[in-house]
């Protein structure tokens, strides 16, 4: 398998020597990880910064101006959890463009799959607004580039951050070409991503929000991908699947409370392959969102980089579906999608 790498220097200047917790140690250790853990084993792919044009399929262009206003000016707070610095635009227009050039290489078949190790974040971003540490939505605006670049007709996003998407949600809720998938921890930041929203108009059931209590562990969220994510996807049909992979689920991050340890994130991983490759011919292409304590981090994308890569971390045991009956979540999240979607019988 060739899997595109998307790093690059400008990716740590933002909001590089404040004292945040997202800041630029997040892409060191990852950075670090990819030449000691995985040098040679991935394609370098080149970023290149989002138009603006571009960033207007999903952004006004009144609020693209306002991030593009704080280039050069030392600091600028656009949200109370959102800051920039002198270059932290051009971080956030790379971040974009960089995942938009992993678009570019997977449909021209350089490579096979991809991550996009960037900073800052974005699935919490607005059309019009900075939220939650995001300046532009990068992963939803590399579907949009998808589909009007590259004619990509329908996208799924798997959204597994701790926290709701609530930007990506918003940008497609009426939207029947782009399905938005999320497990999340509920109620907590940002205060989105209820069971019951679903979509709207002729988009109904093209949201599914999993809210999750604390103290989920591997195979819940296996079993959740099993029996929720992947009978949908599979009657979806995308042509791409994007991931805004957050690895604030990990046992120890200090922002949440679930128990998700490097293997749980890579069976997600495997599904998620497993599904791209049914499906869209193994289109599969993962961003960083969240993920805040700096050695599970490390360990939690070397684990997914090794999937992605067909060096599995996983036991044989571990890659079995789950036996369990039904999470109760599982039986909520049906019990309003199964107006628009089949319930297929447990994977086997």
């Amino acid at each position: 398998m060739t899997t595109g790498i998307i790093q690059d220097p400008i990716f740590l200047e933002h909001i590089r020597g404040f004292s945040h917790v997202e800041s630029s140690e997040r892409l060191e250790v990852l950075y670090d990880m990819l030449q000691e853990d995985l040098a040679g084993q991935f394609q370098s792919i080149t970023p290149r910064p989002a138009t603006h044009q571009e960033l207007t399929y999903i952004h006004t262009a009144a609020y693209v101006d306002r991030v593009a206003s704080t280039a050069g000016r030392e600091y600028v707070s656009l949200d109370p959890d959102t800051q920039t610095s002198p270059k932290s635009y051009e971080a956030a227009i790379t971040a974009a463009g960089g995942l938009f050039t992993l678009v570019d290489a997977l449909l021209a078949g350089k490579i096979d799959n991809g991550f996009a190790l960037t900073r800052p974040p974005g699935h919490h971003a607005e059309a019009d607004r900075a939220m939650g540490f995001c300046l532009f939505n990068n992963v939803a605006l590399a579907a949009e580039y998808a589909r009007h670049h590259h004619g990509q007709e329908k996208v799924l996003i798997v959204d597994w951050d701790l926290h709701h998407g609530n930007g990506t949600q918003h940008a497609f809720w009426k939207s029947n070409k782009i399905l938005y998938f999320s497990t999340h921890q509920y109620p907590y930041y940002p205060g989105s991503g209820a069971i019951h929203e679903v979509g709207a108009d002729k988009a109904q059931g093209y949201t599914v929000n999993c809210p999750l209590s604390s103290g989920y562990q591997d195979q819940d969220f296996a079993q959740i991908f099993e029996r929720v994510l992947l009978p949908i996807g599979r009657q979806f049909k995308p042509d791409l699947i994007l991931v805004s992979a957050g690895f604030d689920t990990y046992y120890q991050d200090p922002l949440g409370a679930q128990q998700v340890t490097p293997a749980g994130f890579a069976r997600m991983t495997r599904l998620l392959m497993d599904l791209a490759r049914d499906v869209c011919q193994g289109r599969l292409l993962l961003t960083l969102e969240g993920g805040y304590h700096l050695k599970g981090l490390r360990l939690s994308v070397l684990a997914v980089l090794k999937e992605l890569l067909g060096e599995s971390i996983l036991s044989a045991d571990q890659q079995l579906p789950d036996s369990r009956p039904d999470l109760p979540i599982v039986e909520k999240v049906w019990s309003i999608q199964k107006s628009f979607w089949k319930k297929r019988g447990k994977l086997s």
